[in-house]
């Protein structure tokens, strides 16, 4: 598969109303030529609200946690759910990932059509019609693979009698769920031993290794964390003992989001030597955007600061369009632009619609979110008037890609140099 030629043909999609923001004269060019154009996010036709994506800071966090990933040696696939942007992808894929984590099989459908070779998708499918398509896959590319979760008895069943005729085997992991409580993944040691077993008796799926996510076990620690992390390492040296990744030739152990990987790189370094090489695999995602909310108060670079540090690279442009009291202010961005499952907008910087100063926004806070309004608290320092552009910092970049199909790569300068498409 062509995944250069497929991600550089993004660039000639024509520019229509289906990417909110854009400038309203750039209808009938492509997104090539716009980008080529290098216009400005303030001056150049932009209509607001907009979301911008900070160009050194995403270059920044992609070149960090590769580092980070050759420094503590894991390979590291991370989720593409975060962004589901092509674009992205490949410049993951250009700093070192080993391949791109799917949760779902529609995302894994876009890692395809855009020539992901290496896939991991951490979720039990069970989908018939899914698999089928998965089957094709397979049997189409001999170079594809991907690595799915197994959790229970049931799904390996349903796994077997969708994939049958399949040409080769679809590798799976045992996942260990992070607890009671905790989301998906076989409760217990025993539970995966059965789970195992069933993969075993089956010619359709082949076991390669276990996984899971930590960021699920409950009440997250550090000492729970890790507790959890020697469970799956301790799950995967005793199946390895009883043979169970004979046929293998790799022992995939892999787990880590984005709020502890450091747990995850310092647990991984524990694993002994096993009968097969391991492929210690992270797949952390929101690393590339980053927030100003949720992951900045959780990264694990605020617990190593000599690691180095992610930079928040959202931001969402908003216009004052009514100021009915001295106290409240009104910007024509809400629920429909803005990720707001975690936590509410942050007013970081303002930019004076009569002068094109940016400053500090001193006295004001975003209290709520409408659906196409967001609400702020002004205090009486606060300098602001309609027409401003109020610039966001954003929480849980999970749900900021997703409210936005084109997304402006935008300079310090606020040159615009190229567009960020995602799939959602």
């Amino acid at each position: 598969m062509a995944a250069d030629n497929a991600v550089a043909r993004l660039a000639d999609e024509p520019v229509d109303h289906r990417f909110k923001a854009l400038p309203p004269d750039a209808e009938g060019r492509t997104v090539g030529e716009l980008a080529a154009a290098r216009l400005n996010l303030f001056t150049g036709g932009f209509t607001t609200p907009v979301l911008a994506l900070s160009a050194e800071s995403v270059e920044h966090n992609l070149a960090l946690l590769e580092t980070y990933a050759e420094r503590h040696g894991l390979a590291f696939a991370p989720h593409g759910k975060t962004s589901m942007s092509p674009q992205l992808f490949a410049r993951q894929l250009e700093y070192g990932a080993w391949g791109i984590t799917a949760a779902v099989p529609h995302q894994v459908r876009v890692y395809r059509a855009y020539g992901i070779e290496r896939i991991f998708l951490a979720n039990e499918v069970v989908d018939a019609a899914a698999l089928r398509w998965i089957g094709q896959e397979l049997d189409a590319d001999p170079g594809f693979r991907l690595v799915c979760y197994v959790d229970s008895v049931r799904g390996v069943e349903l796994m077997d009698q969708a994939l049958r005729g399949t040409s080769r085997p679809l590798d799976v992991v045992v996942e260990l769920g992070a607890g009671e409580g905790a989301r998906t993944g076989a409760r217990t040691e025993a539970d995966c031993a059965a789970v195992a077993d069933a993969v075993a008796a089956t010619r359709t799926l082949r076991l390669v290794g276990v996984a899971g996510y930590e960021g699920e076990v409950p009440k997250a620690d550090a000492e729970r964390v890790r507790a959890w992390l020697r469970r799956l390492v301790a799950l995967a040296v005793d199946f390895d003992k009883v043979g169970r990744f004979a046929d293998s030739g790799e022992i995939v152990v892999s787990a880590g989001g984005s709020a502890w990987f450091d747990a995850v790189a310092d647990v991984f370094a524990e694993i002994p030597e096993l009968s097969a090489p391991v492929l210690k695999l992270l797949r952390s995602g929101a690393y590339v955007s980053h927030d100003d909310g949720h992951y900045r108060h959780l990264t694990p670079f605020n617990r190593v600061p000599d690691e180095g540090a992610l930079q928040p690279a959202f931001r969402l442009w908003a216009q004052v369009v009514s100021r009915p009291t001295p106290e409240q202010a009104f910007v024509n961005a809400g629920k429909r632009d803005a990720a707001y499952d975690l936590d509410l907008p942050q007013a970081q910087v303002v930019r004076d619609a009569r002068t094109g100063e940016i400053r500090p926004a001193t006295g004001l806070t975003v209290t709520a979110l409408s659906d196409q309004h967001g609400w702020l608290q002004t205090e009486p320092e606060a300098r602001l008037e309609v027409g401003d552009w109020v610039g966001l910092g954003l929480s849980h970049p999970c749900t900021s890609f997703d409210k936005w199909q084109l997304i402006p790569l935008v300079e310090a300068d606020g040159t615009v140099t190229d567009y960020i498409r995602t799939f959602f």
